[in-house]
């Protein structure tokens, strides 16, 4: 099995070919800046300073041609490109520390209704813009610093019907995708540096392995009450981390997070890494939130996957989370046949059964130490459930719009009883389980 940091990669890596060819069918006017190569290496960990950072970003024009600029304080390498339905623009940019002024791209301009920005995976960034309409990259390039400007990424857009959009794909043998990320990771590589030493291998890891799964990340923000602070995806990564840290301290199971993070996965290669892993079991954190005008709700509430959604709340979040893929400018137009086919028909009846008794056995934990909602146990079409052969549980925390739930969501006295109630849940769950089929399963 491979290590934490290996399977990171492996994952970064899995992202980029799955991005290359879901974006294949449905991408028009790629374009890539073939200027020169970033000042700077991509840092390790330590050296985080080093990221390029964009410290402001605007946009001018009307509905017909819209500029969007991006200050930086060094010059990038870059890919633009366009997606039909929901008609986006996609920037992938080596990874960039992004510190613009708050409510950067809430509000849009001519072409663009808004834009979003943040990690996409280790090692890179992305920008993605929802249009109002079809548009084409007219122009991507970047300037160098110059009179007192810092250097800038710039895009030009311009207004095209539906007729042009189409007509304006790459042929069918279009060139593979080749995001500056990886041009940007070959520089950093360093010719004079020995390689490390690779570890002796060691005796097989039996332990059962559990994976958490933080929703959301990057440029999916989730769900939103106030500040950067209580975004969902920086609440459930907090509690991922911290029932991470409970589990392993444990040491009775193998704990892979799919996101460790603030970078965006898309929600096959979560449910990939469950499979990839012969997870023993697989938990989806979330914190949901109703819009304003629909009342009000509160409680924790536990989901396992099912063709047919308890209720309508129950449907409103499965297509809420399901959105995620889109939101992170990820094409949907043609998914990968081993995703499109496993439907909930295919799911096998055993893992069924063991998500639903495990979620039975979560909510008789929870609801000694967190408030549930009326209805704690419910189900839904969530993607992210969808391994056939991984029982499977959604979790969503609480409200983030109610103001109950969301002061205990940043609590971290309640976070830690939670955390507390879900690793019992786990334990009683996995030990009635490996008692009848063995270890590691």
């Amino acid at each position: 099995m491979a290590s934490r940091a290996n399977h990171l990669v492996l994952l970064g890596c899995g992202l980029l070919c799955a991005a290359a060819l879901l974006c294949g069918s449905s991408t028009a006017q790629a374009q890539v800046y073939q200027g020169p190569a970033p000042q700077a290496a991509i840092p390790s960990p330590a050296g985080v300073s080093n990221f390029p950072i964009a410290s402001d970003a605007r946009l001018a024009g009307d509905a017909k041609q819209t500029r969007f600029i991006l200050d930086l304080d060094k010059a990038v390498q870059f890919r633009a490109f366009a997606l039909a339905d929901p008609y986006r623009v996609i920037v992938d940019l080596p990874q960039v520390s992004f510190q613009l002024p708050a409510g950067a791209g809430v509000a849009g301009r001519g072409l663009v209704k808004a834009f979003r920005y943040g990690l996409v995976m280790p090692g890179g960034s992305r920008i993605v813009f929802d249009l109002t309409g079809p548009a084409k990259i007219a122009k991507s390039y970047v300037l160098e610093a110059a009179n007192g400007q810092p250097p800038r990424l710039v895009l030009e857009l311009e207004e095209v019907d539906r007729t042009a959009f189409v007509q304006s794909l790459p042929p069918e043998n279009r060139p593979e995708l080749r995001p500056a990320i990886a041009e940007a990771n070959a520089a950093a590589a360093r010719p004079d540096a020995p390689a490390a030493p690779k570890p002796a291998p060691g005796p097989p890891d039996k332990r059962p392995v559990v994976v958490i799964d933080p929703g959301h990340g990057g440029v999916d923000n989730g769900t939103q009450a106030g500040g950067n602070d209580t975004m969902e995806k920086n609440l459930v990564l907090s509690f991922g981390l911290a029932l991470r840290d409970r589990l392993e301290k444990s040491g009775k199971y193998r704990v892979v997070m799919t996101r460790t993070d603030d970078t965006f996965i898309a929600l096959a290669d979560r449910v990939k890494v469950a499979r990839n892993e012969s997870a023993a079991l697989f938990i989806s954190i979330h914190a949901d939130a109703l819009k304003r005008g629909e009342g009000d709700a509160q409680g924790a509430t536990i989901y396992t996957l099912s063709d047919k959604a308890t209720d309508s709340e129950a449907e409103r979040l499965a297509d809420t989370e399901n959105k995620s893929d889109a939101i992170g400018g990820v094409s949907l137009a043609d998914e990968p046949t081993e995703v499109a086919d496993i439907l909930i028909d295919l799911v096998q009846r055993e893992t069924k059964t063991f998500s639903n008794r495990f979620a039975r056995t979560l909510m008789g934990e929870m609801k000694t130490t967190v408030r549930m909602h009326k209805h704690p146990l419910k189900s839904a079409g969530f993607r992210v459930l969808k391994a056939p052969d991984v029982p499977s549980v959604l979790v969503e925390l609480g409200y983030v719009s109610n103001k109950g739930d969301l002061e205990h969501l940043v609590s971290e006295n309640w976070r830690n009883r939670t955390v507390g109630s879900i690793a019992q849940a786990i334990d009683t769950f996995l030990a009635k389980r490996q008692a009848t089929a063995g270890p590691g399963k």
